[in-house]
């Protein structure tokens, strides 16, 4: 799949001493998506928006605020962050993801 007629931000977002990275791509509409990877390792993010995490290749273990239990997303699957939340994630092969962030 492709994405046509977007501006991609030349610099990268780079987080966790580089081992997550990704890059914003901008449609003509306004509407926000990154596509990076992520390299194995656990992390915490926090959302602003909410956000739909799509799996591109290799596979996440996710727990979402107010979880107690990590669930696992394999390529081709995706999971839903609600706005103003956070989520765990525990990453055991470098994982290829596409993030979508759903205005309010």
């Amino acid at each position: 799949m492709q994405f046509d007629n977007v501006t991609v931000i030349k610099k990268a977002n780079i987080y966790f001493e580089g081992k997550v990275t990704s890059r914003t791509i901008v449609f003509a509409g306004g509407e926000k998506k990154t596509l990076g990877i992520m390299l194995p390792g656990e992390y915490e993010f926090n959302t602003a928006d909410r956000e739909i995490m799509e799996v591109l290749a290799g596979s996440m273990d996710i727990m979402l605020a107010g979880e107690s239990e990590y669930k696992t997303y394999g390529e081709g699957t995706s999971f839903e962050v609600p706005a103003r939340s956070s989520f765990k994630l525990i990453i055991k092969e470098a994982s290829d993801y596409c993030c979508s962030y759903i205005k309010e």
